[in-house]
């Protein structure tokens, strides 16, 4: 982990308050597993008018070649919003790379994997994709959305392997929700990240195979300390009794922690 003022060399927004931002560092280099986030700190150095705590955002792919790492976020509040209003070439203060992402050795070489994502909950997936392809790993993408204003990175997506999209109006792709097309999905391994519900879904669907789900959290410090990101451990005999999403996570079997 490391803290460090980032370079923006990029930032646009490519779905309905749904940005891309492109930054560049050392810290790209200590990335280790996909799935892991940032913690930004918005706003600049006027208190008066930042939020006081960092905003957690996942990262959705990196290059370590080039020093540069991508974040997909929605605009929906005040950090957020003022993170939205950064422009090229300036500093984004980043503390970073945080938590355990997903485990790829969990599938097989030449496997088949199951990749299920919902809305803000899709761009940690495309790394994940990425680190499945270059195992050979086959992925089949089922991505949800509300509606087709919604949906982003459908095409980068399909590069990586079978993508259907889902949105619960029917605007664009199929419509429904994911766990609608399971059936008709062979896999070996499945990795999901999305709003709780979708979440818990998953988990009464997905019960023969291995499944493995990133939280979405609200958090203070990021790293452990201020314990406002814990979650129960689903084992009564578990003898810490909870995990911290920031720091044990946020990426954890299906089954291990209660998902509320």
């Amino acid at each position: 982990m490391m803290q460090e003022n980032m370079r923006v060399l990029a930032h646009e927004e490519i779905a309905d308050c749904i940005f891309e931002l492109k930054l560049e560092g050392e810290m790209v280099w200590a990335i280790t597993e996909p799935g892991q986030f940032v913690h930004i700190r918005v706003g600049g150095g006027s208190q008066s008018v930042a939020p006081l705590l960092r905003r957690p955002i996942s990262i959705s792919s990196a290059d370590p070649s080039k020093k540069t790492m991508t974040l997909i976020y929605r605009s929906g509040g005040l950090g957020t919003g003022l993170l939205s209003e950064t422009g090229i070439g300036e500093k984004v203060d980043v503390l970073g790379p945080l938590g355990h992402g997903f485990p790829v050795e969990a599938t097989p070489l030449q496997g088949k994997a199951l990749v299920i994502g919902g809305g803000v909950g899709i761009p940690p997936l495309y790394g994940l994709s990425q680190e499945l392809n270059a195992r050979g790993i086959q992925v089949t993408h089922v991505l949800g959305f509300r509606s087709a204003k919604d949906v982003f990175y459908q095409m980068a997506f399909e590069k990586a392997g079978r993508t259907i999209i889902m949105t619960e109006d029917g605007t664009d792709g199929r419509r429904g929700r994911v766990t609608d097309v399971l059936d008709s999905v062979d896999f070996d391994v499945a990795y999901a990240c999305g709003p709780i519900p979708m979440l818990k879904a998953l988990e009464h669907a997905i019960t023969e195979k291995p499944l493995f789900v990133s939280l979405e959290q609200r958090m203070g410090c990021g790293i452990g300390a201020c314990m406002a990101c814990v979650t129960r451990a689903t084992d009564a005999n578990d003898a810490k009794g909870y995990r911290r999403v920031c720091c044990d996570g946020p990426v954890f079997k299906a089954g291990e922690v209660e998902l509320c």
